[in-house]
């Protein structure tokens, strides 16, 4: 019995140690690239947890035991945490003290709602006895071993089983892993964790008392805490589970509401520059309604000894065609806007960028709404320019461009946004975008995801592809009017 018992908590134990990688490893990168890192924290973690059980031996009358086994247990699990990954992060506390939580909440449910009926063998085996189905001391030994193994099994399948879905769960719930939470989010995310510790660790004082000389459990004097005590971990455990996703959802809805003012500041900034381009249009039709009187001006300054003052009225002549010049000409106002406003932004850093809108060509009858076609194109095209500065700050000497493109197929419209960058693209296996290296990594994505939201409103999605040094964005939309 002693040789399976032991066999049986090394195989927890390793179990332990496949879950803690895997939780870990789920919200922190890790340190060292070596393949060999997954041996080493479980190494060190039976090691580490053995040395535990050496230096905290039963003891259920001392409380400074139980103390003890769950501080060592803490310090262990933030050591292989900072050691093997980089854990400086507020959500590494949460990690650690939910880790060790399920992990006394899997054992406390699984001892008593195993253990209780497991207690009732004796009296099986003497049963068996009386009726003569076991005959012999031989029997009833294996009766014994078998009976107690079983038990045991079913114990540390229990708590594996636990472990591993509530541990699961929380993984699938938190979706925003690289969040940077402040001091009181992670107040709010880690104040179940801590309560479920303080039960756990009041369980564990007050359970088992001795009475003579011999360990005897709380339940056994009161057997309606059989039913009670379980139903208080599982809540405790639930709790834990739906104040992740609830944290979960906080963290959308923050991340909507930035969206939605930046949403409203594009179009707020679509709407003035629109204005202006309806302004410099209006001035260039004025111009041509004009040019007739302008020529017979310069015929007449022409024929004259005024050369001088020629020169001087083709001169402001062409500082007015210069100020109403139009690089960019689609025939739509909004993506004519932006494109102007946006190519004269960048080039005042990057003065040799090329913007290539040669094959931008809307259909004339776009039943996609202009300030949705502009919140795409202005996504697309912001994070293209940011690219390319960040290529040129790398390297000063590099050619940097932006093409944009569109294309008509049957009742699909497809926008395309090609860019320079440097080549330098990480992407989390858990993220659905590309990680930002901007300070403000709470807001990363924004662009991207107003993007994907605009085009799921035509019934479309966004792609992005990589070749090489060139980072392609691909946005497809059906032409038909917007569902409600």
């Amino acid at each position: 019995m002693f040789k399976a018992e032991d066999v049986l908590y090394a195989a927890l134990l390793v179990f332990q140690r496949y879950c803690l990688q895997y939780f870990l490893g789920s919200f922190l990168e890790t340190r060292m690239k070596s393949r060999w890192v997954g041996l080493y924290v479980a190494g060190l973690y039976v090691a580490l947890r053995t040395a535990v059980v050496w230096c905290f031996p039963p003891g259920y009358e001392d409380y400074r035991v139980a103390a003890g086994t769950l501080a060592l247990s803490l310090c262990i699990l933030s050591a292989l945490a900072v050691c093997f990954y980089q854990a400086l992060r507020p959500v590494t506390v949460f990690l650690v003290v939910s880790f060790q939580l399920v992990m006394n909440i899997s054992a406390y449910m699984a001892v008593i709602l195993v253990g209780k009926p497991g207690n009732k063998l004796p009296d099986v085996w003497n049963w068996c006895v009386r009726k003569r189905i076991i005959t012999s001391e031989k029997s009833l030994a294996l009766a014994v071993w078998v009976g107690t193994v079983f038990v045991l099994v079913l114990q540390h399948l229990m708590i594996a089983l636990l472990l591993h879905f509530s541990l699961r769960k929380m993984v699938h719930s938190f979706q925003e892993k690289n969040y940077a939470m402040n001091q009181t989010e992670l107040l709010f995310i880690l104040t179940p964790s801590a309560v479920g510790m303080m039960i756990c660790m009041l369980l564990r004082i007050i359970m088992i008392t001795v009475e003579d000389g011999v360990p005897k459990m709380l339940y056994d004097r009161y057997p309606v805490l059989v039913v009670i005590i379980p139903a208080i971990l599982l809540l405790s455990l639930l709790s834990i589970l739906y104040g992740v996703k609830l944290f979960q959802d906080m963290i959308y809805w923050n991340k909507e509401k930035s969206g939605r003012i930046v949403l409203e500041n594009q179009i707020s900034s679509l709407q003035e520059h629109m204005e202006e381009m309806e302004r410099i249009y209006s001035g260039i039709r004025g111009m041509k309604h004009d040019m007739k009187n302008t020529l017979a001006v310069i015929q007449r300054l022409s024929t004259g000894e005024g050369n001088g003052e020629l020169q001087e009225y083709l001169s402001e002549l062409n500082k007015g065609l210069e100020k109403l010049r139009v690089r960019f000409r689609t025939g739509n106002t909004v993506v004519d806007t932006l494109l102007n406003m946006k190519y004269h932004e960048a080039v005042r850093d990057m003065p040799d960028l090329r913007m290539d809108t040669d094959k931008m060509l809307l259909p004339q009858k776009i039943a996609i709404h202009s300030y949705d076609v502009g919140v795409i194109l202005g996504n697309e095209i912001d994070n293209a320019i940011e690219a390319c500065r960040k290529l040129k700050v790398k390297e000063p000497e590099a050619i940097v461009y932006i093409r944009i493109s569109s294309l008509q197929k049957g009742n699909l419209l497809i926008l395309n946004v090609e860019n320079s960058f440097d080549g330098q693209l990480v992407q989390r296996r858990q993220e659905e975008f590309p990680v930002t290296d901007k300070a403000d990594r709470e807001n990363h994505g924004i662009g991207l995801a107003n993007i994907k939201s605009t085009a799921e409103k035509y019934q479309g999605t966004m792609d992005f592809k990589v070749k090489g040094r060139v980072f392609i964005l691909s946005v497809m939309m059906k032409n038909e009017k917007e569902e409600k």
